[in-house]
């Protein structure tokens, strides 16, 4: 396995990012919110001022279920159906790194097969193929839009013209999928091919310990055995907070998960934030929500966020990350009230599961003319 360190970071184009050393220890807690929030306030300039990405775009893959309760920290106020659906977003990103090299970056590839072999959806599977009405249930909240190889063919890319991939974390992903394996996943015929050829995963160093030694209480979102096959070497781990080159950076923000980061990108609009601390931009922004509960949440507790909590493995540090991601994200242009956040996976905004819908989307993002050949 490749490990986080200077020299290594230098040998992809990356560099470590020093205006957050040391911020998520100080204490206390009250105290480390506030090194948090000045920590990203003064990154920002200094992120704004290197440039921007080269192109981005956002491409849908599927649709799942996923529990009311969990999307809001159990917020919502009034009698809604128990499930609502989240549309899982693939964002490719073309970038210079900061020795000038052309770079392809894919973010949240999920492959849904993988996905459903997380105990989570298996065990919602079982249990809806049981309930009366189950299959119109599971016609109701999945949907299926594109694989990440149909997305590459769509935008004129080769497996070979992406360097990266990495996932904000590694919840109901399963890396043999994308990386391939020497061994034989159950229901197949034989070994799973790269997905990416030669492509890299970039993965915090914590979140790759996790699914190599799972805890009880995080067992259910990870797909065991994931890791079954993967050359070591394909993976490049990193510790804190990085940025790969001018205008793309993964930011440590930790809370959901222990390794959890978020993808943050410098465009003509300013900057964008992606990741699943919330499943909606009600999430981060809860006094301008219209989701029932959503905003007393925020009222009756004093809290400027409400937790994406399916996990909560430390509730503070998601607290100090969503507050990270809202201080570096800039407002949007069509509507300022709203910041440039664009969750990785996002709530669908269909009516059937009113009136758990988000309350503003911004729909995707696209910026400059993805490119094939930039190697």
């Amino acid at each position: 396995m490749a490990t986080a360190g200077t020299d290594h970071l230098t040998g992809i184009g990356a560099r470590l990012i020093p205006e957050f050393d040391g911020v998520h220890d100080v204490w206390p807690r009250g105290e480390r919110l506030k090194a948090v929030r000045e920590a990203a306030a003064t990154y920002k300039e200094r992120f704004k001022a290197q440039g921007q990405v080269r192109a981005v775009k956002s491409v849908d893959i599927a649709a799942a279920p996923y529990p009311v309760k969990y999307a809001f920290h159990d917020a919502v106020s009034v009698p809604t159906l128990p499930l609502i659906s989240m549309i899982n977003r693939m964002i490719v990103v073309q970038y210079d790194d900061f020795d000038g090299r052309a770079r392809t970056l894919v973010f949240e590839p999920t492959v849904p097969d993988g996905s459903a072999e997380a105990p989570f959806y298996r065990n919602l599977q079982k249990l809806t193929a049981k309930v009366p009405g189950g299959k119109l249930l599971e016609r109701m909240v999945l949907r299926y839009y594109a694989e990440p190889g149909d997305v590459l063919r769509r935008l004129g890319l080769a497996p070979d013209d992406i360097d990266f991939c990495t996932f904000d974390h590694l919840h109901v992903q399963d890396p043999r999928m994308i990386m391939g394996s020497t061994e034989v996943i159950k229901g197949e015929s034989a070994p799973r091919e790269p997905l990416f050829g030669g492509a890299k995963m970039l993965v915090h160093s914590r979140e790759l310990a996790t699914l190599q030694s799972l805890h009880p209480m995080q067992w259910a979102w990870y797909v065991d055995g994931g890791l079954g096959g993967v050359a070591p070497e394909k993976f490049v781990t990193f510790d804190g907070d990085i940025e790969l080159g001018p205008g793309v950076t993964l930011l440590w923000t930790p809370g959901h998960t222990d390794g959890n980061h978020s993808l943050v990108l410098n465009t003509p609009d300013g900057v964008w934030v992606s990741s699943e601390n919330g499943i909606s931009l009600d999430n981060w922004q809860p006094e301008l929500s219209r989701i029932p509960g959503v905003r007393r949440y925020h009222e009756a507790f004093g809290r400027e966020i409400c937790p994406n909590a399916n996990t909560l493995e430390d509730s503070l540090d998601q607290y100090d990350s969503m507050v990270k991601e809202k201080t570096l994200a800039d407002r949007c242009k069509a509507d300022p009230r709203w910041l440039q956040i664009l969750p990785s996976t996002e709530l669908a905004p269909w009516k059937r599961f009113w009136p758990v819908v988000p309350t503003y989307v911004h729909g995707g993002i696209a910026y400059g003319e993805v490119k094939g050949g930039r190697r």
